[in-house]
């Protein structure tokens, strides 16, 4: 599913008008008929007040026509137009007109009867949110700025028609005030702000309808849109798995990590590795950690490297024999030492052009030498968090949080890397210029060793065929819907990294 900003939607409804001649006035009577059917699935029996507020522009022009369909429901419904009549233009012109001529339930909101528009945003059942849509930029001015305020006070369910208003379709970013919506009714396609800064904060259930532009146009105007990733993106890039299958066709990966402070991070990805599919693993660990190790992960293949005060040692991955590893992750629980830019540089020396992914403290030795990443043969997926992608980038974190679709696809572009943007709604971007938004997962995730897991699930899909987009798309799908099913028993304060791991059996169950 592909998502766009207030330009990519302008151009899909100006070729859908100018070119297609379906004119302005018919996709706001679809848009306005599609959010009021969503309001009547489920509240045709309402018996309390719903409250319209609209502006004067086209997410206005859309609140005139619910207002008018649900007044034809029977239900006790008003509008209130926060503005002077005199600044709607348009298409919203028009149905305004039909709706006053109709002589139907009107509030024109002068600065006299303020507190008259409190009092009903107080007494309204359900309160439709259609004052600013994609339009809206900067400081909000009055009134919407006081009416946001009263709204976000009320008790009402809040519908948001296109985007709740103050929220930035292009980057998620609230200005002051933005409507705190229940539910958001969108068209065409999702806002790429729902998913970035405090958007996911504010669009509450969101979903899509359709008012007649065809989404077909993002191909055929070559847009280049993020896609949102969908169980439908999973389950048709999920390496498929043959009935006479063995642990050598599901292939051989290698975890590099651990160190005396951080035993647990390297077995979680093996763990996380083995309940996604992988044949064989092997943990190529620090000798102090391998007896711990060995305890806790006895399926796993076991490699203990050469040690330095509790890290492994500059030198431990020279001549290796890397070739028979399908794919190798890097930097699990490898903490920080002196000379790990070194182990870094071992490491793509002995590289057979599988891919590799590189996590945690590992990006933190290869901040200086991403000239090797762009140089290496072979797929490179690197997965920081904000923190390490700032350090990464020699900029501040506030600096990633604003810029996060942005700045992942700039540095995938500039290294010829696969970059994992990590946080909540996680970013892919990949060489080619592709990005992908994660709509899933929530706090439960937030807790030490949620990462590694997700490392461990790449490598598995790595290692059974996938590509590296591919595995990136699925694994982070994987990772967030486990967090959130095991929530839903264990609550978002009791989830822990083993029991992600032990919800991904169960969703890999219900994707196939």
């Amino acid at each position: 599913m592909y998502i766009g900003g207030k330009k990519d939607l302008n151009l899909l409804d100006q070729y859908t008008i100018e070119t297609l001649g379906l004119p302005g006035t018919v996709l706001m009577e679809n848009a306005g008929t599609a959010v009021a059917s969503t309001l009547l699935e489920h509240y045709e029996d309402v018996e309390g007040k719903i409250l319209v507020l609209a502006g004067a522009g086209n997410n206005g022009g859309d609140g005139f026509v619910i207002a008018r369909k649900l007044s034809d429901h029977g239900l006790n419904v008003e509008l209130c137009l926060l503005v002077s009549e005199s600044k709607i233009k348009g298409d919203a012109l028009v149905h305004y007109n039909v709706y006053r001529k109709r002589q139907l339930p009107f509030l024109q909101l002068t600065e006299e009867n303020l507190n008259e528009l409190r009092k009903k945003i107080n007494h309204s059942t359900i309160i439709v949110d259609a004052m600013l849509g994609t339009g809206s930029y900067g400081n909000l001015r009055e009134p919407y700025r006081s009416v946001i305020q009263m709204v976000n006070q009320s008790t009402a369910f809040v519908l948001s028609v296109d985007i709740p208003s103050g929220l930035q379709a292009d980057d998620g970013h609230v200005e002051e005030f933005a409507i705190k919506a229940d539910q958001t009714v969108t068209f065409v396609l999702p806002k790429v702000g729902f998913f970035l800064q405090e958007g996911p904060n504010y669009v509450g259930d969101w979903k899509v309808v359709n008012i007649s532009v065809p989404t077909t146009l993002v191909k055929q105007l070559n847009l280049s849109l993020p896609k949102l990733i969908t169980s439908a993106d999973v389950f048709a890039q999920m390496p498929k798995r043959p009935a006479n299958g063995h642990k050598g066709t599901f292939g051989h990966g290698l975890v590099i990590g651990g160190s005396k402070q951080y035993v647990g991070a390297p077995i979680y990805s093996a763990k996380a590795a083995f309940h996604t599919g992988i044949g064989l693993i092997t943990l190529a660990v620090p000798e102090c950690n391998y007896p711990l190790s060995a305890v806790q992960l006895p399926e796993s293949l076991f490699l203990p490297l050469n040690e330095q005060n509790g890290h492994l040692s500059s030198t431990a991955l020279n001549e290796m024999e890397l070739s028979k590893y399908k794919a190798i992750a890097f930097g699990p629980g490898i903490g920080r030492f002196d000379d790990g830019e070194a182990l870094v540089r071992g490491l793509f020396n002995e590289l057979d052009g599988q891919p590799v992914i590189i996590d945690a403290d590992g990006l933190y030795f290869l901040k200086n030498q991403m000239q090797l990443v762009k140089d290496y043969e072979g797929p490179v997926i690197i997965t920081p968090h904000p923190g390490e992608m700032a350090t990464l980038l020699d900029t501040t974190v506030k600096n990633v949080e604003t810029n996060r679709l942005a700045i992942a696809k700039q540095l995938a572009e500039k290294y010829n890397v696969y970059v994992l943007l990590k946080g909540h709604r996680s970013i892919i971007a990949t060489p080619e210029g592709n990005t992908w938004i994660n709509p899933f997962g929530h706090d439960a995730l937030g807790k030490g060793g949620s990462g590694d897991v997700l490392t461990g699930v790449i490598l598995s899909l790595l290692c059974q065929g996938a590509n590296a987009e591919q595995a990136l798309v699925c694994a982070t799908f994987l990772h967030a819907r486990a967090a959130e099913l095991q929530a839903e028993d264990l609550s978002h304060y009791g989830v822990t990294p083993n029991d992600i791991i032990e919800g991904m059996p169960q969703i890999l169950n219900k994707l196939f």
